[in-house]
């Protein structure tokens, strides 16, 4: 039986390349530990099978059991998953896992492997507005990977080697069809990986300032989503509030791409506290 003090709770976020796991503690109101996590990319395989065996591989790190959890979340493409208690919807999880996070953060800019989506939110976590890329546009994670791929380095290697660029060459195609035409057009004229991969970034910072502007956001915003942990990204998207002069400050944590998961995990021990306090059960 799952331990009557603090609520453990699990949440799964099943993305269009990766999924992630995360597993909470409740220690007081409001306040979690996390327990174990971790993450894997999907790459061609079944993703409810790759979710299963990950979810299975995080629980036994833990030394825990499926009986042990309260409550286990999924955001995403999560609700194929058979063994949730309950799916929470993406952006509210991204909302959720970014304040938990980074407490200071007012929103947070989900960068995907198909759409980025900029989330303004409140200090408990409540969703107040968003703006979202179109699947066309050459700003995603999977797009950079393609570029990435074509160049010969791996989607880690791309930020570091952003950060060596001395003379930048950008982008300025919308269409990610057309921007991969303009890459394969500047090696062929001899324009350095550097300074290739550093305008891709500053011409992907472009279009998310844009949606942050669009969003109206103001503060702390923090990057999650599978491109977080992209330096040369972050730092061109730093760049970009300056030089548009965007009241804004952003920041990355070492869990950011687990936002979604420490999200619905937060939301499923929540929604399980307050079954209990009804008297109800949890597959209610």
């Amino acid at each position: 039986m799952p331990d009557p003090g603090g609520f453990k709770s699990a949440g799964i976020d099943v993305g269009s390349s990766a999924v992630k796991v995360a597993l909470l503690e409740e220690r007081g109101t409001g306040e979690f530990d996390v327990i174990a996590y971790d993450s894997e990319r999907i790459r061609k395989r079944n993703p409810i099978k790759v979710t299963e065996e990950l979810f299975e591989k995080t629980m036994a790190r833990a030394g825990l059991g499926r009986s042990d959890l309260d409550y286990i979340a999924t955001t995403g493409e999560g609700e194929l998953v058979s063994s949730r208690t309950g799916h929470f919807y993406g952006m509210t999880t991204h909302a959720r896992g970014a304040l938990f996070l980074e407490p200071e953060a007012r929103a947070a800019i989900d960068i995907g492997a198909l759409h980025t989506r900029a989330i303004v939110m409140d200090g408990r976590g409540k969703v107040l507005g968003y703006r979202m890329t179109s699947q066309c546009a050459s700003g995603s994670g999977q797009f950079l990977e393609n570029i990435g791929r074509y160049l010969g380095v791996t989607l880690e290697e791309i930020g570091p080697l952003s950060l060596q660029a001395d003379d930048p060459e950008i982008s300025s195609s919308i269409c990610a069809v057309l921007a991969e035409t303009d890459v394969i057009n500047m090696v062929s004229r001899g324009i350095r990986v550097t300074n290739i991969l550093k305008g891709i970034h500053q011409s992907m910072a472009g279009r998310y300032m844009r949606l942050l502007t669009s969003a109206k956001v103001k503060g702390v915003v923090l990057v999650t989503g599978g491109l977080a942990a992209d330096v040369g990204l972050l730092q061109a998207l730093r760049e970009a509030a300056k030089e548009q002069g965007a009241e804004v400050e952003m920041r990355a944590h070492e869990r950011s791409v687990l936002a979604g998961a420490l999200g619905a995990a937060i939301w499923g021990n929540f929604r399980a506290r307050k079954l209990r306090d009804k008297g109800l059960s949890l597959s209610a």
